[in-house]
């Protein structure tokens, strides 16, 4: 699913070049699910943007579902990420004005249609609000989706992300520090949320976090240092 080759990235030039990893090889198989473990500055996030084609590599490439990401410009990465990728971040980044279920209906409503205007075959495009509430009730929120996320809570308004992330049926889902701003009773419910969409959906998971009990429910546990992988463990989490 994700094969990193060689990759290297460094922030500005000369002497004031900044190197935050080096040379990192990586391959992700179908529908795994994997932590990125390290301490501050060992390039876990740095890494975990590259795979999901935020950016590009200094040196390297980075392929996901058989696209080489690295060969692209930046709004053909930006396309085949809205088509392919799902995120959930530390910030809950729901738009304040919107309910919960307008939120998850929001890359449904900019996902390209399936078929034009007028075409046979009308209607087999999924409706968003039919989606989006299937989403919700997924993630036990369906009681909720008229609240905006200022009448949430945390727990709740990272869950309406999570739903929001798998909207599109994404190939794979990339987390970064998902449970960063939650207690521990509702990070619990986000990580089982994921393990179980992981294993229905079939959506590789990379995520990256500095919470080794979240790392631990993971299949497979990577640790940085110095923005170089120094352990690659299979472990008895998720599945």
């Amino acid at each position: 699913m994700i094969v990193a080759e060689g990759v290297s990235k460094a922030y500005g030039r000369g002497s004031r070049s900044l190197v935050v990893l080096r040379d990192i090889d990586l391959s992700v198989p179908e529908e795994d699910f994997i932590a990125l473990v390290g301490p501050s500055g060992s390039g876990k996030t740095t890494l975990l943007g590259l795979l999901a084609g935020l950016d590009a590599p200094t040196t390297g490439s980075v392929s996901l579902g058989g696209e080489r990401l690295s060969d692209r410009t930046a709004d053909e990465r930006a396309a085949f990420r809205a088509e392919k990728v799902g995120f959930v971040f530390q910030t809950f980044h729901l738009l304040p004005t919107l309910t919960a279920l307008e939120n998850v209906m929001v890359p449904l409503e900019l996902a390209p249609r399936a078929t034009p205007p007028g075409s046979a075959g009308r209607g087999s495009r999924v409706r968003p609000r039919v989606r989006g509430r299937e989403l919700l009730e997924r993630v036990g929120l369906v009681e909720r989706m008229h609240h905006y996320p200022a009448q949430l809570s945390g727990g709740e308004q990272q869950r309406v992300a999570l739903a929001r992330a798998f909207a599109n049926r994404p190939l794979v889902l990339f987390a970064d520090e998902p449970t960063g701003n939650l207690d521990s009773a509702a990070g619990a419910v986000v990580v089982e949320l994921m393990e179980e969409l992981n294993r229905e959906c079939r959506t590789t998971i990379v995520l990256a976090t500095h919470d080794l009990e979240l790392a631990a429910r993971a299949r497979r546990v990577i640790t940085l240092r110095d923005g170089r992988i120094t352990s690659d463990r299979r472990n008895g989490g998720a599945g």
